[in-house]
């Protein structure tokens, strides 16, 4: 159906409703503002959005479709999740993506992701069945360890499908997926990493900068005061390359081969994002980075967050 070349992409988690925005984002930002943004990122030639049936508590899909239409974006490129919170049962994926499209106001998704590795056989097989029928145009997994990654891959090899991408979590502060060898078994394999989570809820932006009260920052506080020589780090190589510090952040997953998501609901978050995509860091600045961030210790998502999610394999 054709690959996707991903340097980067919008997220949408942080939209939402006025409620959520300023409970869990610290400040709610109005529909024509994330019009702005979703303008501005058609300027930079960010066209890819990342998306899910709860995020923004299920209101940023109708969201992005209606903006979407508004804007005339068919030439947006739409990632969206099918999310199975239970076992696997007959016809749940089809009647998942039926509303997904109908909240796009699309025919098709340009790449489809199974959400966790729960009944992998059963749902790919659905998916499988979708693909054929060019409802989704490429196929990925998130949430997946190396293991179910290759068996996700063995089960689209049968039936002829590139295992488009892995969508995990992965930071500056946790990469245990490079450590444990799924980041270059995707490299080996020429599969996109996709990585949710690149500024760690807040915790990867500049300590200088004073944001509002979010539930997150209450429970984040504790893990940022051990990251005073990361933020010195973060804050020098920012300033050597002209950039903010959720900029290197950014830079350092693209060049380590690894494309984030970004959640962005204002122009000045897409421009940054697209920034930073571009700038270079040398391998002493990546070596430093990284030496400051294992020896801070801290952690705020884990990299296997959602596995409390995967029920028990049936017997």
């Amino acid at each position: 159906m054709g690959n996707i070349e991903a340097k980067a992409v919008i997220g949408t988690n942080s939209w939402g409703g006025r409620a959520y925005g300023k409970a869990l984002r610290g400040s709610y930002v109005p529909d024509g503002v994330i019009k702005d943004a979703m303008r501005e990122a058609e300027k930079q030639g960010l066209m890819i959005y990342d998306l899910a049936r709860d995020y923004g508590l299920g209101k940023a899909q109708k969201m992005f479709g209606r903006f979407a239409e508004e804007l005339g974006g068919d030439n947006i490129i739409i990632s969206a999740k099918y999310t199975p919170f239970a076992h696997y049962k007959k016809n749940c994926v089809r009647k998942s993506l039926e509303k997904d499209l109908a909240d796009f106001r699309r025919s098709y998704v340009d790449i489809y992701w199974l959400h966790l590795p729960t009944d992998i056989e059963q749902h790919l097989a659905e998916i499988i069945g979708l693909y054929k029928e060019g409802k989704i145009r490429n196929i990925g997994v998130s949430n997946f360890d190396l293991a179910e990654c290759r068996l996700a891959k063995h089960i689209l090899d049968k039936a002829g499908i590139p295992l488009y991408g892995v969508q995990n979590h992965y930071s500056l502060i946790s990469r245990e997926w490079e450590k444990n060898g799924l980041l270059d078994w995707c490299r080996e394999n020429g599969i996109s990493f996709w990585a949710w989570a690149v500024l760690e809820e807040g915790m990867l932006t500049d300590p200088r900068v004073k944001t509002k009260f979010t539930l997150m920052k209450l429970f984040i506080a504790r893990e940022k005061r051990k990251m005073r020589e990361l933020y010195r780090v973060m804050i020098a190589v920012a300033k050597r390359h002209d950039i903010t510090v959720p900029q290197v952040a950014e830079a350092y997953c693209v060049n380590k081969g690894v494309v984030p998501i970004c959640g962005c609901r204002k122009p000045k978050q897409v421009r940054e994002l697209a920034e930073a995509v571009n700038v270079k860091l040398t391998s002493g600045e990546i070596r430093r980075l990284e030496e400051a961030a294992d020896k801070s210790g801290a952690k705020v998502l884990g990299h296997d967050l959602f596995r409390f999610a995967v029920p028990e394999k049936r017997s």
